[in-house]
């Protein structure tokens, strides 16, 4: 907790609720003898009231304690860990909050069980610093969790996108320039946009844009962005604007994160960015039409990311929000990579899983993805059009993905602009299933290519696979440890 007063009440509240539980005094009871209200009560207890002075002296003489030790930090030593975490800062990072939890709920279980709950958290912890886990790490990890359970669509917030649209006379056939926002920015926000800034702080160089707030605010912006960039970025501040998210970001990319508040509101302006930039309504009807066609016709994929002036990952990400509602794909997952030419190492940068699917999903263990993911053979294309040059058109995949030892097979969709900086993939893939069937009519394409896949090589029981980065040994080790099972069971009899 974030403040010592809810410390207090908490630990006043489980104190009296344990040695009530230990005479086995009723709140009925207590309430009877103290001439306390049991709702009153049941609210001190779950640590949201602090009574006055008189009301803890009575309570604490029909418990038979003192008013010293009621009102003291100390507790018993079944408690006592339930105490280390609540003046730890484990539950202040913990954005329960946004999940529908109680802190009261879930410090009751502590007090049940306490010794068992705190070596499990102690556990996490230990994982976490094993695997060089940090706290953003583990922020990112929530909002996952907050956008997969709202199926990543927020009608709040496309509200908001639409009330500004019409309030500023933006019509939602047409997708507004960066020119458009940028003196909507100035006129209605007066934040005046520059490049100096970055330009003249080389430690600022690998940011898309810094807010400098204060008397003249001012967003500046990466003279290196593209257009599609430089125009999301404007969006984006208009978004933190219109919402007036605070605490918040001041820079794009991250440099620090300060708490799960501050990420949150950062996905907040983003999806108002989304929203204003794709409108719901005409990139339905876009999508109605895409998915209608008999056969794969990827020029299509491309004349939307033109009709929208959108990069991929804008355009992919904000799918991952209008199939889910409208076209209820909500078995699907989105992925970005990035992959440094000098490696053979590539990095899931960003993941989002709908309906609980997690594979593929991001891999700490610095294993090897599979290379037969259309995310990563993509790569190779692209690193072909840099040698030949041709940088102005972006890369469109498709892929009908089969796990190996599964039943999952996915509709991979995957997307990447190729420039001299750029080394990166976005797709999206949908779980193949009798609705997607109905809604994709060109799903039995035969120009659509058919691949088992796995999640990472080290995993893999595809021992003749010509893609392999590196050897099974992790499901060797797994068919080792199941055959010791075996032979001690015959063992025993």
């Amino acid at each position: 907790m974030r403040l010592q007063e809810d410390v207090i009440r908490l630990i006043l509240g489980l104190k009296i609720k344990q040695l009530r539980t230990e005479k086995n005094i009723s709140l009925t009871d207590l309430a009877t003898t103290t001439g306390i209200s049991v709702s009153y009560l049941n609210e001190i207890e779950k640590g949201k009231k602090h009574p006055k002075p008189s009301k803890i002296a009575v309570i604490a003489d029909e418990l038979g304690v003192t008013y010293d030790y009621l009102v003291s930090l100390q507790l018993s030593k079944r408690l006592q860990p339930v105490g280390e975490l609540l003046q730890s800062n484990i539950l202040s990072e913990l954005p329960l909050e946004h999940f529908g939890l109680d802190i009261s709920r879930l410090l009751d279980l502590f007090a049940t069980a306490p010794t068992k709950l705190s070596a499990f958290v102690n556990t996490l912890l230990e994982i976490s610093r094993a695997f060089d886990l940090r706290v953003e790490q583990f922020y990112f990890s929530a909002l996952r969790s907050y956008q997969e359970l709202h199926d990543n669509y927020f009608e709040d917030l496309e509200l908001e996108a639409e009330r500004f649209m019409e309030a500023q006379g933006i019509s939602p056939e047409q997708t507004p320039s960066f020119e458009q926002l940028a003196d909507i920015l100035e006129s209605v926000f007066n934040i005046k946009i520059e490049t100096e800034t970055i330009q003249d702080q080389p430690e600022l160089a690998p940011l898309r844009s810094v807010f400098v707030s204060g008397i003249a605010p001012r967003l500046s912006l990466n003279p290196n962005l593209t257009e599609q960039q430089r125009t999301f970025a404007v969006a984006r501040e208009i978004g933190f604007q219109v919402l007036q998210l605070q605490p918040r970001p001041y820079t794009a990319t991250w440099v620090r994160v300060g708490s799960f508040e501050e990420v949150l509101n950062n996905f907040k302006a983003s999806y108002f960015a989304g929203a204003l930039l794709l409108n719901r309504d005409r990139l339905v009807q876009d999508m109605e039409n895409f998915f209608a066609q008999l056969v794969w016709q990827p020029q299509l994929l491309l004349q939307l990311m033109e009709n929208y002036t959108t990069s991929p990952e804008t355009l992919l990400h904000r799918l991952t929000s209008l199939l889910p509602r409208f076209f209820n794909i909500k078995q699907l997952f989105f992925l970005r990579f990035h992959h440094h030419a000098a490696s053979d190492r590539f990095s899931l940068t960003k993941e989002l899983h709908l309906s609980g699917l997690h594979n593929p999903h991001a891999s700490f263990l610095n294993e090897h993805y599979c290379r037969r993911w259309i995310s990563l053979t993509l790569f190779e294309e692209m690193e072909q059009q840099k040698l030949t040059g041709e940088l102005d058109q972006p890369l469109v995949g498709i892929q009908r993905s089969s796990y190996i030892n599964s039943t999952n097979e996915y509709l991979v969709l995957a997307l990447a602009q190729p420039t001299e900086s750029l080394t990166g993939t976005i797709s999206i893939g949908m779980l193949l299933n009798e609705n997607l069937r109905r809604k994709v009519r060109f799903l039995d394409d035969p120009a659509i290519v058919h691949r088992y896949v796995n999640e990472t090589c080290e995993r893999c029981p595809a021992l003749d696979c010509l893609e392999r980065a590196a050897p099974p040994v992790i499901l060797e080790k797994q068919l080792w440890q199941e055959k010791v099972m075996e032979t001690l069971d015959k063992l025993k009899g």
